[in-house]
């Protein structure tokens, strides 16, 4: 009882109302956001110009605030424009309407084709719009949409903000809205109505227009004029009356007659359907007045050949397929495959084979019998079949993946010079120092040396052949089996032509290519070993005749190498006259030498030896051995592990120095009784200094000595010197091993998969497609495409320079060389459709020609004198063809002839014209009616205010967008 009378044990509950709430906090939030923006108070700006809602720039900033536990994002979009200071302020009104409220009676930007939708509905220029989260439920509730719009309108009045603040209600799909723009004393509402049905009585304008009446209440008697824009929407799907001008290549009708090699060298292009798919025409009346025109369930005047205004937009297909695009991407999915070559074409035969491996030097020997003719006239395939069929391991013809008709085309498209005659063997060689024919001229231009961008190899070469030709096998004569059969017979052509002496066709003189793919770099060293293998034949060849001994046949396997047993070793170059003549070490003729120089090649100027008056030789050197990438790496690599030690250090150079004492040793032999000075002289002139010095008489005479580096201790120079003995260039050790590197080379060809292969061939492929880009966008030229295909050059060059390059970048570009095809193709169904012929210029057209390249860069085309000038007369002809074709029930309108005045429709519906024909217009596909006036409301002292609906009349949806503007002053 104590404790129930203690006052201390009461409990008080205080409620505190000044505590805001959370709709409070979210008017609060909101207002912080418009005030953050600067959105408060009034805005000024001049009149938007014709189309600058279409052609101007839109841009858009977000917050995202939340009403309790649900998130709401507010978005401010805005068209971008200059104002300059004071601009809307001259007349000084303090009470001037908002923009917003201005822009809904502007005429100058009706139905923009590329504009938010509130944009079209309304025409504002500058907007707010709060919508619910990405996750969020959508506002369907009536009290929560009431809610969310008194916060809009408490927000509009305590900030001052003039700019119209829409919220989004209803499924996001519907774009409902519903909204307020405040001014000083005036208020514009933004209401919306949306079914899934048109209802009958408001399916034309005389039933719009009572809407609109009924909706502004306007108490003046008569009412003021209404104007009414109309547009109608036409849609052309039809385009069957002419044929789409690409057509599929058929290479099993090409491969069944005669077969030129070039058609292996030309990539497909183009889309196999068309890439237009549909044709929408616009018709518009931009200013009317109610009683003029009439448009009633009963009767329209609405005829679209007399509308004032056409406008034309295309629509594409969906990822038109393209044989460009689709060439890429299968030659892209072998790069995903693990199997090898062996895998492929089975195993099967594999102990046959080895026992078969024992005669293959004689089968290779009946190839090579004693003939006149380098290569024989016949077809490489044909050429080697003696050899090729061990190595086929006993596959039958109809097992093979490639029949020998595809495989024999292309063959000699990759090797012509098996088909070229004695007579024609200095073509050959011309051929083979500039493969493609292109002049010097032409390999200055940015095309031609687009394969050091991207790591290819040049145009036209012999690698390039063989990416276009992997290519073309791949999606056409049986993928990854028939590839690998090709590069089977690829590599055993190779094998041939180095144990015969035969050039690789196609293929830039000189060592490897360091810009271009390894594969390239690898057939370059090929080809550097057959040449090295036959000058030293040759030279063998010289001796042996000079000698009067009988010149011995090449035999396939050994080449002359049974002239010595060691001689592989030793480097073999052309003897120089100097070679055969005895100089005597002093230089005094009839002196008796003991050492003979050899391996001249000219004088040095006017150099002589510092020991003697003999002039100094340059000698006879051997090249530097050509080396490949992967082999440059292998060597840093092997340097890289030797260490910084000194031990590591001098092993480094003396791996590195086998070129110096090679050219020491050749110094030594053309110039007997040299010093080490006199060759730095010759080879490194600025490790030799001289200078001016006094002499006793007190004269100035020039001493020159090495320079200090080369009197360091141990220099290697000075200890390669001493080791080097009097040998020329003939006698030494090679330097280049061509008969090592070449089966190295051979080796590692044999072993790549058809994945490895296509990895080496991708920079090739890629580049022969970006050529062909660039070929067909010359004959359309396209703006949008020129522009676009050095930047998929310049992402393409980053991607194929790394050893491993990501395919699924490289995918990424393969789609864009796809779109560019798409978007050439795209012009040439247009011009097609439009009577334009390929690559086809006349100054009579040239206004066509300007319409038919506007509609690929922009998003919606005026038609030039509308239905009457040459686009709108031949669009007009196109829609009555397709009319013609869907009334497929009368044949008299199928057999009747084009006449222009001829089944006129006279409205929107599907009626047909009073004589039964055919209409030359399909209905409407969609209809916009947009109606403006300015009456005062809500009674008749009011200002008078500017009111606008928007009527969209789809075949399953029907919109109203309101915008109602009251005086709220007396009101």
């Amino acid at each position: 009882m104590a404790a129930d009378n203690d006052p201390e044990s009461e409990v008080f509950e205080i409620t505190d109302f000044t505590t805001a709430s959370e709709w409070e906090r979210f008017v609060s939030r909101v207002e912080e956001v418009l005030n953050d923006w600067k959105l408060i108070g009034s805005n000024v700006g001049k009149p938007p110009e014709k189309g600058e809602y279409t052609t101007g720039t839109w841009e858009e900033k977000s917050r995202e605030i939340n009403f309790a536990d649900f998130k709401f994002s507010i978005t401010h979009h805005y068209l971008k424009q200059e104002c300059s200071e004071g601009e809307g302020k001259e007349d000084g009104e303090e009470d001037a309407f908002p923009l917003a409220m201005q822009d809904l009676l502007c005429m100058n930007n009706d139905f923009p084709p590329r504009a938010h939708c509130l944009v079209r509905w309304y025409g504002v220029r500058e907007f707010v719009v709060i919508s619910p989260g990405a996750n969020c439920e959508a506002i369907i509730s009536e009290s929560k949409c009431n809610l969310l719009l008194s916060s809009v309108s408490i927000a509009l009045g305590n900030t001052g903000c003039q700019v119209p603040l829409f919220v989004q209600i209803q499924q996001k799909w519907r774009k409902m809205y519903t909204g307020e723009c405040q001014g000083p004393g005036v208020r514009t509402d933004f209401e919306m109505v949306h079914l899934r049905k048109v209802p009958s009585q408001y399916n034309h304008l005389s039933g719009l227009l009572d809407i609109f009446k009924a909706k502004i209440g306007c108490p003046l008697t008569p009412l003021p004029p209404i104007n009414i824009a109309i547009r109608f929407t036409y849609i052309l799907q039809d385009w069957q009356q002419y044929s789409w001008p690409q057509q599929p290549p058929d290479f099993d009708a090409l491969l069944a007659g005669e077969v030129g090699g070039v058609e292996f060298g030309k990539l497909p292009f183009g889309a196999c359907e068309d890439p237009i798919s549909e044709l929408h025409l616009a018709t518009t009346w931009p200013q009317l007045t109610e009683g003029i025109v009439v448009d009633n369930d009963v009767y329209s005047d609405l005829d679209p050949l007399q509308a004032p205004h056409w406008s034309v937009r295309v629509r594409k297909a969906d990822n038109p397929q393209c044989l460009l695009g689709d060439f890429l991407t299968e030659f892209l999915k072998l790069c995903s495959r693990k199997e090898s070559t062996d895998e492929i074409l089975g195993k099967s035969s594999a102990e046959e084979e080895s026992k078969e491996n024992s005669d293959i030097t004689q089968a290779l020997s009946k190839l090579t019998e004693p003939t006149a003719v380098p290569i024989p006239k016949l077809s490489v395939s044909n050429m080697v079949h003696s050899a090729r069929k061990h190595i086929r391991r006993h596959r039958r013809n109809d097992q093979s993946p490639l029949s020998n008709d595809v495989l024999n085309s292309i063959l000699l498209y990759l090797f012509p010079d098996a088909a070229l005659d004695k007579s024609d063997s200095n073509e050959g060689k011309a051929s083979q120092s500039n493969p493609g024919g292109k002049s010097d001229q032409d390999k200055e231009t940015e095309d031609y040396n687009l394969f050091s961008v991207l790591k290819s190899a040049p145009w036209d070469c012999l690698t390039y052949r063989l990416a276009l030709c992997v290519c073309l096998v791949n999606f056409y004569h049986g993928g990854m089996r028939a590839v690998a059969h090709l590069w089977q017979e690829f590599v055993l052509e190779m094998r041939y032509r180095w144990e015969n002496n035969y050039l690789i066709y196609g293929l830039p003189a000189g060592p490897p290519d360091l810009r271009c793919c390894l594969l390239h770099q690898k057939l370059q060293m090929l080809n550097c070993c057959i040449e090295h293998k036959k000058a030293r034949d040759d030279v063998r060849k010289d001796a042996a005749s000079e000698n009067g001994l009988p010149v011995p046949q090449a035999s396939s396997g050994k080449s002359w190498d049974s002239w010595s047993d060691s001689e592989d070793e030793f480097f073999e170059c052309l003897s120089d006259a100097e070679d055969m003549k005895e100089v005597p070490a002093d230089g005094v003729k009839g002196a008796g030498a003991k050492i003979k120089p050899e391996g001249r090649l000219q004088t040095h100027g006017k150099l002589t030896l510092l020991n003697s008056l003999e002039p100094l030789y340059i000698p006879v050197t051997q090249e530097p051995a050509p080396m490949t990438e992967d082999a440059l790496e292998e060597q840093s690599e092997v340097l890289a592990k030797l260490g910084t030690s000194a031990e590591g250090a001098h092993l480094r150079a003396r791996m590195q120095s086998a070129c110096l004492l090679s050219d020491m040793e050749s110094f030594k032999a053309a110039n007997p009784g040299c010093s080490l000075e006199d060759f730095v002289r010759w080879y490194s002139p600025r490790d030799y200094v001289e200078e001016e010095v006094s002499d006793e008489a007190g004269g100035t005479v020039v001493q020159g000595s090495l320079s200090a580096r080369m009197k360091i201790p141990g220099n290697m120079w000075v200890e390669a010197w001493e080791s080097a003995k009097a040998t020329p260039a003939r006698r030494q050790k090679r330097l280049f091993d061509d008969t090592k590197e070449a089966e190295r080379v051979l080796h590692y060809l044999a072993v790549q998969k058809p994945s490895d292969l296509t990895r080496h061939l991708l920079p090739c492929i890629v580049h022969a497609a970006i050529l062909k880009v660039k070929e067909e966008e010359a004959v359309e030229d396209i703006a949008s495409v020129r522009k676009i295909i050095p930047q998929v050059s310049s992402h393409a060059s980053k991607l194929l320079r790394h050893p491993s390059p990501d395919l699924k970048k490289l995918e990424d570009t393969i789609n864009q060389i796809t779109m560019l095809e798409a978007t050439i193709a795209r012009a040439r169904s247009l011009r097609a459709k439009f009577g334009l012929g390929k690559g086809e210029r006349r100054e009579e057209t040239e206004d066509l020609e300007l319409f038919v390249s506007s509609l690929l860069e922009e998003p919606e085309v005026a038609v030039i004198g509308a239905g009457r000038g040459p686009a709108g007369s031949i669009i007009h002809k196109l829609f009555v063809s397709a009319q013609r074709l869907a009334d497929s029930s009368d044949e008299a309108a199928l057999l009747a002839p084009l006449d222009e005045e001829a089944g006129r429709v006279g409205g929107p519906d599907d009626r047909k014209p009073a004589g039964g024909g055919v209409p030359d217009f399909p209905p409407p596909a969609g209809r916009e009616i947009l109606l403006r006036t300015c009456v005062p409301r809500p009674a008749p002292y009011s200002k008078a205010l500017p009111q606008r609906l928007f009527c969209v009349l789809l075949r399953e949806d029907f919109r109203l967008a309101g915008a109602f503007s009251s005086d709220t002053s007396f009101f």
